[in-house]
Parts: C-alpha cells; sequence; structure tokens
C-alpha cells in the first residue's frame, strides 16, 4: 500500500540552523559536541551530534540512540546510516544522535549515575539534576528544532524483543511511516510520562520507536532492518528518492499486547522463543525445582505473537518472561517475519 508523505513540515524551511551555538547551513555536514554537565572529576560530557543537511529544503528529522546507556544496536544503526550512499541525495536535514547518554554507555548502564532513567526524565530542567539537565538540552537543542523523529532502542539485559515499531497508530501521519519502517509489528503505544515521546508530542513532533534485539549486544538482523527502515522512512517523508523497486511488508497493528508472568521460582525451560505464533492455552516455557520436579507451567493467555521474551533460564516468582502482542491474524505476521529475513540480505547495498 503506497502511503502519502505528511505535508506539515514547519521547522525546515532555515537557510541556517543553530545546535550548541554552531550554525550549519544548507548543503553542509557536521559533526557537534552538545555540551551537558561537568563531572566532579572536571570532565565535561558532551553529547556527540551528526548533522547532514541537503541543498534542497524538506523536513528535519532526529534520530537517536542509546537513550538508555545499554541499549547499543542504535549505535550502530546510525553509523550505518550516516555512511550510506543514499544520502548523497539527501533533502532537508538529518540530525543523527548515536549516543544520548553518554555516561550510560561508558558505564555499560541504562540508568544515570543517580539511578535516574533519562527516558523517564523528560522535558527536564535546566537546574534540576543530571538526567533533567541532560533531557532539557536534548530536547531544547534537538528535538524541538525537528519534525519528525526516531528513537532506537533494544530489549533490557537478559530480554530480547522482536523489531517492532511503537506508536501513537492513532495518529494518520504517524502511523503511515511507521508502516513505512518496513518492519511486521506496529504496536500502538500510549505515550509515558516523562518519556521523549511524550515531550515530542508536546513540541507537535510526531516519532517512531524502534524496538529490537537485546541490551549489550550487537544483533545483525534488527540492525539490518533499523537501517532498512530509517531510509524507508526518509524516503517517505520525501526526503530521498523513491525506490525504484519497492518492495515493502505489510505490517499488521496490534492494538493490545501484555507479559506473561511466572507463577513460580526456578530453572526455566523455554518452550517458545521470540518470533513464535501462540495460542491460547499453550504452554510456553515450565518452571522446576533444581531436583527437576515441575513448579508451574507459563500458559498463554490468547493467541498471538512473541514480540519480548527473557533469555536467562533462572526466573523469580512475579518475574515477566513474554511479551505478546495479540493479533487477529498471527499466521500472516509469521510470513510477513519470513520476508523481513529474506530481504536483509548482507550484501543489500543501503
Amino acid at each position: 500500500m503506497t502511503q502519502q508523505p505528511p505535508n506539515n513540515v514547519k521547522k525546515s524551511m532555515d537557510d541556517v540552523i543553530t545546535i550548541a551555538g554552531v550554525p550549519v547551513a544548507r548543503g553542509e555536514t557536521r559533526k557537534i559536541e552538545l555540551p551537558i554537565v561537568r563531572l566532579y572529576t572536571d570532565t565535561e560530557m558532551a553529547i556527540p551530534v551528526y548533522i547532514q543537511r541537503g541543498k534542497k529544503s524538506g523536513p528535519t528529522i532526529f534520530v537517536c540512540a542509546a537513550l538508555h546507556g545499554d541499549e547499543l544496536n542504535g549505535v550502530e544503526i546510525i553509523s550505518r546510516l550516516i555512511n550510506s550512499k543514499a544520502l548523497k541525495s539527501l533533502r532537508g536535514t538529518l540530525i543523527a544522535v548515536p549516543v544520548v547518554n553518554v555516561y550510560g554507555v561508558l558505564q555499560q548502564s541504562r540508568y544515570l549515575p543517580d539511578r535516574r532513567d533519562l527516558n523517564r526524565s523528560f522535558p527536564g530542567s535546566a537546574r534540576g539534576s543530571l538526567a533533567a539537565r541532560m533531557a532539557h538540552v536534548f530536547l531544547d537543542q534537538i528535538v524541538s528544532k525537528c519534525d519528525y523523529g526516531i528513537d532506537l532502542h533494544t530489549g533490557a539485559v537478559h530480554r530480547s524483543n522482536l523489531p517492532q515499531i511503537r506508536a501513537n497508530l492513532d495518529d494518520q501521519q504517524t502511523r503511515a511511516m511507521a508502516a513505512a519502517f518496513g518492519v511486521p509489528v506496529l504496536l500502538n503505544a500510549t505515550l509515558r510520562d516523562g518519556s521523549l515521546r511524550q515531550a515530542a508530542a508536546d513540541l507537535g513532533v510526531r516519532i517512531l520507536l524502534y524496538e529490537a534485539g537485546e541490551a549489550l549486544r550487537f544483533d545483525e538482523l534488527c540492525i539490518r532492518a533499523g537501517v532498512k527502515g530509517v531510509l524507508n522512512v526518509l524516503r517517505h517523508l520525501q526526503m530521498l528518492p523513491p525506490r525504484k523497486s519497492p518492495h515493502g511488508i505489510e505490517p499488521f497493528v496490534a492494538r493490545r499486547s501484555g507479559w506473561l508472568r511466572a507463577g513460580d521460582s526456578g530453572i526455566v525451560n523455554h518452550k517458545r522463543q521470540l518470533g513464535d505464533h501462540v495460542r491460547k492455552g499453550e504452554t510456553l516455557a515450565t518452571i522446576a525445582d533444581l531436583y527437576g520436579n515441575e513448579l508451574d507451567k507459563v500458559v498463554a493467555d490468547a493467541d498471538g505473537i512473541i514480540i519480548g521474551k527473557q533469555n536467562i533460564p533462572l526466573v523469580q516468582e512475579g518475574e515477566a518472561m513474554y511479551h505478546v502482542a495479540y493479533f487477529h491474524e498471527p499466521n500472516e505476521v509469521l510470513e510477513n517475519l519470513e520476508l523481513l529475513q529474506d530481504t536483509l540480505l548482507p550484501e543489500e547495498n543501503y
């Protein structure tokens, strides 16, 4: 299905964009260090920002990664994106931020030094905590200058996510962007207080959240799907020329999802894996004690697709184990997952 691009570009007509006091004119490419705070070691912390502006006017979009410092797939996605030959034909402005939570990446931690979650600290404050100040600067210097955004995430430590887009799918233009990204599953996700998505929405910036893979790991399929997806969105927004022979995936929208939790503590034997179609009443895993005696079963509460999964074989009672998205036609979702894998060939030229 062909999607029409949005026509509400409002922030990208200026001849010069200024970030951290550095002007960037049309046709220029710059790498900028965006200062955040001075640490008690007298070390300046700064966010790396890559700006590429086409000679012709068009939308302004940001793509960011590592808002959580242990979520690394997006770092590689942006690295490949900004080195893609496709960007030679860019219209408008791309602002790419490979690492937002610099401190978290250094510590290989999701959080900031005070254990605050940056993605629950927006819109932030110029006089608040470290997290609040980072959120404030990122929102003021990056997000507020954009029409659109793509926020790249992974699952948490020891949890993997199937490639998926989460967004406000009740907004027609956002849904069109999400469909253009080209992953099989779109999850209609409500806005969370303090999140980047919430703060961006308050500024009128339409944003997609890409979830794929596991924290502290590179997943090649998820990375390739991410690079291709961002380029697909740029084409949808007419920031890049359309592909000569498009072969898109018609995504399925999940209006509801939920986590299935362990009913007991013990050793896990997973019966089903990420991306599997499951039926209501089907056993997804068993939990046993150290002697092999079965203590509990994790059972699907409805038909759906596993879009998130705990990876380690140890579980505490009440711990989330399987994230299931619920569809009317899950078999067709599986066909689209296979199509995604077939189209992401190693030799594909971005």
